[in-house]
């Protein structure tokens, strides 16, 4: 394996792509590190110093902590790329969705490429009015109540120096700021889009997943830096350090393996196709299969429950918040609240119940065993004891309900698997995330692709792939040259729209570093 990463550098065109997409990625990261204009983010991260050290059990349970995950620090570091991509994916997602329910957009799906393109179109524009509307309530909530966005944040609170925490947003001009925030986040978001886009079409592929999962990996340092004080500063006189050690990296191992291994796990379905003559020549004949993913949905299902389940929560509170001044003597909304974040039984139930819906309303969306009958008896395809047709269809939908059944099993055990860890093993909950969870499950699946992408440039130059080991096979000389000859004529151009969005970067975090200073 390590000498297949060897060939990636190897191929000039694939060299290229790989330097190209790094350059968008540390674009990204820059991006997600510079304050807004007039947001001073020291507050937030010493609140979150504190809640640490509290190791509050709801930690990582709550809408901000979710969000922040996909930003990648970006959120609570009051960032330009606060909201990250996941207006571009909730745009995406409300697109596929609606697909399903509107007929002229389901024709668009399936008109090839023209309707790609158009669907593309109309995904960027709802991306712009979500951006807006996430935009100015982030903005609202900063400027006028950051304790209804940060739950428990109070700017009065003595922080780790001994002084109040301080307000988060820092400017002169309560409107401007708002004004200039939508405009900034709006902006982020489509550089983040545009950036996403660019890797996909110019880089190694995956460009939107790319981003999401270098965000989750920007808390690997940290959770790291937690786990070697867990290990190597423990107390004096525990001799289970060693043990300790080696049963995290086992259990890790374990569960990245299980993840590997339903992600890529397929039920083939046999097919068989029929002889036919077109003039003096047979076609057909031939036997194949059907590949029906075990888990067909994805992470989806974890992602919808894991934010309807905090939704309550957060609405709860805030609805507390607002009764608090009454006579009552019990706060019911608080406690109904605590009853929906409190991880117990309830929510476990609950939890699982969900992830099992969504699993089984994704498929019913996206898998369509009707339309693949249709397609095989079109093709005089037919699968073995099963008649074509209405027959073959009943039979996918069957076996499809079966895998569903067995992946959302599979997605419940590795999504509570984190809060396991965090309440057994005594660790912080940055380090739990990476036992599961949402974070790995796309980690896993997304480097899993990429993989895939990088081995198909590998194997095209007549390199070994990631899965076969051994040296590069011969080549002729003339060969050598043809490959030395693919560069990208283009490369030049590429890079002369990121110098402009580095120097806008950087300007702008100049003037939040001097708003911030006066």
């Amino acid at each position: 394996m390590l000498s297949a990463f060897t060939n990636c550098l190897k191929i000039p065109e694939l060299r290229q792509k790989i330097f190209f997409t790094l350059a968008l990625l540390f674009i990204a990261r820059v991006g997600a590190n510079i304050p807004l204009p007039g947001v001073d983010p020291s507050p937030i991260k010493e609140f979150f110093e504190l809640r640490e050290q509290s190791r509050s059990e709801t930690e990582g349970n709550d809408i901000l902590g979710f969000y922040n995950m996909f930003t990648g620090g970006a959120l609570l570091n009051g960032a330009l790329f606060a909201l990250g991509i996941m207006p571009y994916i909730s745009a995406s997602i409300i697109m596929q969705l609606m697909g399903a329910v509107f007929p002229q957009l389901a024709r668009l799906q399936q008109e090839g490429e023209p309707g790609r393109q158009k669907i593309s179109q109309y995904t960027r524009y709802l991306t712009i009015v979500i951006c807006l509307i996430q935009g100015g309530l982030l903005a609202l909530a900063l400027r006028d109540s950051p304790g209804s966005l940060i739950q428990g944040f109070n700017p009065a609170e003595i922080g780790l120096d001994g002084k109040p925490l301080g307000a988060i947003v820092v400017a002169t001009s309560p409107s401007i700021f708002l004004i200039t925030t939508i405009i900034f986040l709006t902006t982020g978001s489509l550089i983040l889009m545009w950036l996403g886009e660019q890797i996909t079409q110019r880089g190694i592929g995956n460009g939107i997943s790319l981003l999401i999962t270098v965000g989750i990996l920007s808390d690997l340092p940290k959770a790291l830096a937690d786990a070697y004080a867990l290990i190597f500063l423990a107390p004096a006189g525990d001799n289970m350090v060693i043990v300790k050690a080696l049963l995290m990296v086992g259990l890790f191992l374990v569960v990245v393996g299980g993840i590997i291994a339903v992600t890529q796990a397929q039920r083939k379905i046999p097919v068989q196709y029929a002889k036919r003559m077109v003039g003096r020549k047979v076609f057909g004949g031939q036997s194949s299969f059907l590949p029906l993913k075990v888990n067909y949905a994805g992470v989806m299902p974890v992602i919808f429950a894991s934010a309807i389940l905090m939704f309550p929560a957060q609405l709860l509170r805030t609805l507390g918040a607002a009764i608090a001044d009454s006579p009552s003597e019990t706060n019911w909304a608080i406690d109904l609240a605590n009853v929906f974040a409190s991880r117990g039984w309830f929510y476990y139930i609950v939890y699982g119940g969900l992830i099992l819906v969504f699993s089984y309303f994704w498929v019913s969306i996206m898998f369509k065993p009707v339309q693949i009958a249709d397609d095989l008896k079109k093709n005089g395809g037919y699968v073995p004891g099963v008649r074509p047709g209405e027959h073959t269809a009943r039979f996918l939908d069957f076996v499809m309900t079966r895998l569903t059944l067995a992946g959302a099993i599979f997605l419940t055990a590795i999504a509570v698997f984190p809060d396991f860890i965090f309440k057994t093993a005594n660790v912080s909950y940055n380090v739990a995330t990476f036992f599961g969870g949402t974070g790995m499950l796309i980690i896993v699946g997304v480097v899993l692709d990429t993989m895939r992408q990088l081995e198909t440039f590998l194997l095209q130059r007549h390199y070994d792939g990631f899965l076969r080991k051994g040296r590069i096979r011969g080549r002729s000389s003339s060969n050598s040259q043809g490959i030395e000859s693919l560069e990208l004529k283009d490369f030049e151009a590429q890079w002369r729209p990121l110098i402009f969005i580095a120097i806008a970067l950087f300007l702008l975090g100049l003037v939040g570093f001097i708003l911030k200073s006066t």
